[in-house]
């Protein structure tokens, strides 16, 4: 299974990783962690990183962003999914558990299938 998101403001089915930006001091792999508890109520513990999406985006006003996003493989713990803390709700809409076999077709993000794919190699 997968912990998966459902970002505040998009429609019912679409589906997306937890992710965020890394506060100042916390590693790549600490943001993972904290992002998937705070996003989705799952206490993970990190197994290894899956690897990175490289994309450009335009701002509005013109101004273009080059961004990375590192995703890490992580076996869940405590914690029940959705049960997040209210200040998320600016965030997400909903959290959900999403079937492994499927979240390759279910993810809204192409870089997010990728790595639901990677998963199911890893773990094949």
């Amino acid at each position: 299974m997968v912990a998966a998101i459902r970002p505040q403001g998009k429609k019912e089915g679409v589906w997306a990783l937890p992710k965020g930006n890394i506060d100042p001091g916390e590693s790549p792999a600490d943001t993972a962690v904290r992002e998937v508890r705070e996003e989705t109520g799952i206490e993970g513990r990190l197994l290894e990183k899956l690897g990175d999406v490289r994309y450009v985006y335009t701002r509005p006003g013109g101004l273009r962003v080059f961004k990375v996003v590192s995703f890490f493989l992580l076996r869940a713990g405590r914690g029940r999914i959705g049960e997040i803390d209210e200040s998320m709700r600016i965030e997400v809409a909903e959290a959900r558990w999403l079937p492994l076999e499927e979240a390759p077709k279910l993810l809204a993000y192409g870089g997010e299938r990728e790595m639901a794919a990677k998963t199911l190699e890893r773990l094949a």
